[in-house]
């Protein structure tokens, strides 16, 4: 406990200096998309709220909140209409009263891609039977845990992140990383921060160019050397409410904040080197049964080709059923096509069991 929270503290306190460090500002970018069609709903708004085995992601300290002894997720999404694959897995245990832990995957991959390198052979003709096809995809795995404190409704946790990234044989990386997290609930009130990447990450490149130099040769292209990129941190902190209407009635409401270290990003409030991205998110319940959501993300300021500038927002909703220990989600993002962003059909089927 003690190293988590000091982890946390020290990561917190060192934010200023992660500032100054030069790094791509886009890097593992498809470890920020989340996971679970209920946050999806809420327009990602749940680093205080999420209380399921989807925790590990969000805030792995809320892991001890999983109801019962174990609990399974997974989730599947298609992007840029099914060009692109998101799947997510994840498996929780409470091991006691005052800690818990999970284990999840997370892919986003493109496959099936034509490999046109020996379309053509020496002699000049199309040679169709010689296409190929490989994957592009990024995978990640997360090692979370969770602990209960001496103080009451104060929990720390982490998670320990492996990831591995491919571009069929010619290129592949490596990375590890770190994530610290605190959660704080008081009645009907749950705040919680999510440092990623904490320590930054790192994602070590290895190319394959031998296939390549020929092809790269002819069209002028430079090969690509081995190298290493660095993910900065991001600070995500959040809080909610529940408002009980009646005895099978309430709603919950939360907002949060992304703070990102790693350049100028196209969010709401930009700097040169600090970005601040809200987005909030509301759930209504009836019993234990019904889910209604709602959320609202990328709220940017887009220019047209005059040169003026509207404020654009990406609007989601969601329905969430739960019969028994199933919880079957779903959520269609940017309602409307409000934003740049294309939408998307998220869902995600959890199971809870002793």
């Amino acid at each position: 406990m003690r190293f988590l929270c000091f982890l946390f503290l020290f990561s917190l306190f060192s934010l200023p200096m992660y500032s100054q460090v030069s790094a791509p500002t886009y890097s593992n970018e498809f470890l920020s998309i989340g996971v679970g069609a209920r946050a999806f709903g809420m327009g990602n708004a749940t680093v205080a709220s999420e209380s399921g085995i989807d925790a590990c992601y969000w805030n792995p300290a809320n892991l001890n909140n999983l109801k019962l002894k174990y609990d399974v997720s997974v989730m599947h999404s298609d992007y840029f209409a099914g060009m692109a694959v998101y799947d997510y897995l994840g498996f929780g245990i409470r091991i006691n009263e005052k800690s818990s832990m999970a284990i999840s995957l997370i892919r986003l991959g493109v496959d099936d891609i034509p490999n046109t390198l020996e379309l053509i052979d020496k002699d000049g003709n199309v040679r169709y039977d010689r296409v190929k096809t490989f994957s592009a995809a990024d995978y990640a795995f997360l090692f979370s845990y969770a602990l209960k404190t001496s103080i009451p409704g104060l929990n720390v946790g982490g998670n320990v992140k492996v990831i591995y990234r491919h571009t069929g044989d010619f290129a592949s990386a490596y990375g590890f990383g770190l994530d610290a997290a605190i959660s704080y609930e008081t009645g009907l009130w749950r705040f919680g921060g999510v440092l990623r990447d904490a320590t930054s990450t790192f994602n070590a490149w290895v190319f394959n160019t031998d296939n390549l130099k020929e092809v790269f040769a002819n069209t002028g292209n430079a090969l690509p050397k081995n190298s290493t990129e660095l993910t900065l941190p991001r600070l995500i902190i959040g809080g909610s409410r529940q408002f009980v209407l009646s005895d099978k009635m309430a709603v919950l409401i939360e907002i949060d904040t992304d703070v990102t270290f790693d350049g100028r990003r196209h969010v709401l409030i930009q700097g040169e080197r600090v970005n601040i991205d809200p987005h909030m998110g509301v759930e209504a319940r009836y019993g234990e049964l019904v889910y209604l959501r709602g959320g609202i993300g990328r709220i940017q300021n887009e220019s047209d080709f005059s040169g003026n500038q509207q404020l654009t927002v990406q609007p989601n909703l969601g329905l969430g059923i739960h019969y028994r220990n199933f919880r079957l989600d779903y959520a269609l993002t940017d309602i409307g096509d409000q934003s740049v962003a294309r939408y998307s059909n998220v869902l995600s089927l959890s199971y809870a069991f002793d």
